[in-house]
């Protein structure tokens, strides 16, 4: 039987980036207090500060939420948390999800505002996946869901935006930029705030949080959770550096911090010229004139 290296008790979980055996109560308090110390070292918060909570329903918005709300009062942040979700409109899992986040809103006591792409861009992503087939959603939708939820922190009147990205998150990121050989977004991905663009402050208090720890977190506190992927998801390019993070810490559990260091050790050598999001972004313009165009065409056909 595994026993608590720090209590004892019955072990709970080996905690996959130490190798740690803990029981439950042990686990639960050193993970909130991990996340506790990220905030506070990173400088994350300041009191008087609203946050923004980005609410999906799933177990790292839900574990987010959670912990931030218990963090928030057990060492007196003094900021005001909100959930902010985002309905891109992709049925069978959006609509089940956003019943989740409602679910937690009243479990936690926290105020919720949700926004839909049909009230900010007049269509959904569905009706995009029509239109346009399956290649790159994934990619457009981020952009999107990242504006949607800039905006929804804005007409909730917060300064910052709270974010449940993960270690594993993080690592997938960096091995994504490394096979596309986007140093632009190399030497940025491994930042715990983001937004010096001149959009709102994003931070991840999660990430050197492992994906498994915020599960079993999750089971332990029986939180209320959706587990179900976005059934666009399959045909993303994130999936195939998932799937080799995930064969790598099969062979090196800390394999997933090692890769978030390195990314975070990267400097540009001076001279060297970074890409711009420039041609990126004319396609995303490209792109939502053509949806654009796809429905006047449609309006005027059926009038």
């Amino acid at each position: 039987m595994l026993v608590c290296e720090r209590c004892g008790s019955k072990g709970f979980i080996r905690r996959p980036k130490t190798g740690n055996v803990l029981c439950r109560d042990c686990f639960l308090w050193c993970f909130e207090e991990e996340v506790h110390w990220t905030i506070k070292t990173a400088k994350l918060l300041n009191r008087g500060d609203k946050v923004a909570i980005g609410a999906s329903g799933g177990k790292d918005s839900t574990v987010l939420a959670y912990v931030m709300k218990l963090l928030n009062d057990r060492h007196d942040y003094g900021v005001e948390l909100i959930l902010l979700s985002i309905d891109e409109g992709i049925s069978g899992y959006r609509d089940d999800s956003l019943e989740t986040v409602k679910r937690n809103k009243e479990q936690y006591g926290l105020p919720l505002k949700v926004l839909s792409y049909k009230d900010l861009y007049g269509w959904s992503m569905d009706d995009i996946v029509k239109k346009i087939g399956l290649k790159n959603n994934c990619t457009f939708c981020g952009v999107f869901r990242r504006q949607a939820l800039d905006r929804g922190a804005a007409i909730v009147g917060a300064n910052k935006i709270c974010t449940g990205h993960n270690a594993d998150d993080v690592a997938e990121t960096v091995i994504m930029n490394v096979l596309r050989c986007d140093i632009g977004r190399l030497q940025r991905c491994t930042g715990i705030v983001t937004g010096a663009d001149g959009t709102l402050p994003r931070f991840k208090p999660f990430k050197y949080a492992y994906e498994k720890e915020i599960v079993m977190y999750a089971i332990a506190r029986k939180l209320d959770y959706f587990s179900t992927e976005c059934k666009y998801a399959p045909n993303a390019y994130r999936g195939f550096a998932r799937a080799y993070i995930k064969d790598l810490e099969k062979l090196r559990p800390r394999s997933i911090l090692d890769i978030i260091s390195s990314g975070e050790q990267m400097v540009i050598r001076q001279g060297v010229k970074k890409p711009t999001q420039g041609n990126f972004l004319l396609i995303v313009r490209c792109f939502v004139m053509r949806i654009r165009h796809l429905y006047s065409s449609c309006i005027c056909h059926n009038s």
